[in-house]
Order: structure tokens, then C-alpha cells, then sequence
């Protein structure tokens, strides 16, 4: 479990085959010596195991699957990601329970200026819609998000300077594709819920 705080900004120093179908090698400001093999690490929102590691780096294996349905297909050698280690308990909560299993991807319609602040449009999957409500919780590329509205097919974010400047959202533009996972809660509600007639 992860809460959406980004703690670090990786870079992918290195792309190979791995015993997956994809292994990445991915320089870190974190103290490796404190990573145990097997950890988990929420890299762009996404849970990966830590295979490998160095003095400033750590490897992650990703599967067929989590290339198709996330963004880590598109990975280049150079770009920056956004990382998170797993939750302890006792750690403070600062965003929300996030769980690192991305729901889907999502694109960045629209971005503008709003009173220091940016407001990004984004459109995701049509079927993950309905689990999106304003002011509710939504997590894009591994952080923490509160939604500002919801229309039809998209809904806004506002990214704070701060957010700007530690995370990857600085570099992004319309066009840019997102890793979604929604609201654990939401998740659980819908599942619940009788279906509609």
C-alpha cells in the first residue's frame, strides 16, 4: 500500500529483457541499503518489485501485462518517474490509501494557468468515469489527487506549484498519457452495488 506522496523522482538508466518481459534500472536518491529485496515501490503509480539493486540504483521486472496496461510501455532510457515506497504502519497518511494497481490510462486534454496554480483536464478510460466524483480521490502517475469536477468524459485536477516542482507533472503536456487508479473505496462501493436495470 502506497498513500500518493511522492517521495523521490527516478530516472530509467537502463531498458532490458528481464524475466519478465521488461526489467528497468532506475536511479534513485533513496538510501538502497534500506530497500530490502522483494520491497515494493510504486514507480509512476505502478507496484513493482525491487529485483535488483545498486548504491544509487534499484531494478524492477514488469510483466507483459502491467506494459499493456500502463504506460511502462512507452518508458525511455532518460525520463524522469515518479517513486514512492511502501506504506509502513505508523507512517503518516498524507494522501490517500493507494494501492499501486493501475486501472487503466488516461490523456491530458487540456492544461491552464489558474491563480498560480495548474488545472489539468484529463480524459480517462470511459468505463473507470463512474468512479470519479468531485472532491473525491484519484490517483494519476502515482500521486494524490483531489478532483476539482467531473463532466462527461473528463474530470479537473489543480497541481500546486510545490506538486509542479517535485513530481514529474511539470514536464507533462496535453497529450501526455497518465497512469489512473481510482478510489480503492470507490472501487469496493460500485462492486457492492446492485447492477443498474
Amino acid at each position: 500500500m502506497f498513500t500518493g506522496i511522492i517521495t523521490d523522482l527516478g530516472t530509467i538508466t537502463e531498458i532490458s529483457s528481464g524475466e519478465a518481459a521488461a526489467r528497468f534500472k532506475i536511479a534513485t536518491n533513496y538510501a538502497t541499503d534500506t530497500i530490502d529485496m522483494g520491497a515494493s515501490i510504486a514507480c509512476n503509480g505502478c507496484c513493482l518489485t525491487v529485483t535488483e539493486k545498486g548504491a544509487d540504483w534499484f531494478a524492477v521486472d514488469a510483466s507483459k501485462e502491467t506494459l499493456d496496461k500502463t504506460t511502462l510501455g512507452a518508458w525511455t532510457s532518460g525520463a524522469k518517474i515518479n517513486l514512492e515506497r511502501a506504506l509502513k504502519f505508523g507512517d503518516e497518511l498524507g494522501g490517500h490509501l493507494v494501492s499501486g494497481h493501475v486501472d487503466g490510462v488516461g490523456q491530458i486534454t487540456a492544461i491552464r494557468e489558474e491563480a498560480g496554480s495548474k488545472r489539468y483536464t484529463i480524459a480517462p478510460p470511459s468505463d473507470l468515469m463512474k468512479f470519479i466524483a468531485p472532491k473525491g480521490s484519484v490517483t494519476l502517475d502515482g500521486v494524490s489527487l483531489t478532483v476539482n469536477e467531473v463532466e462527461s468524459g473528463t474530470f479537473g485536477v489543480n497541481i500546486i506549484p510545490h506538486t509542479q516542482g517535485v513530481t514529474t507533472f511539470g514536464a507533462l503536456a496535453v497529450g501526455s498519457a497518465l497512469n489512473v487508479e481510482i478510489d480503492l473505496l470507490a472501487r469496493y462501493v460500485a462492486r457492492l452495488m446492485p447492477p443498474l436495470k
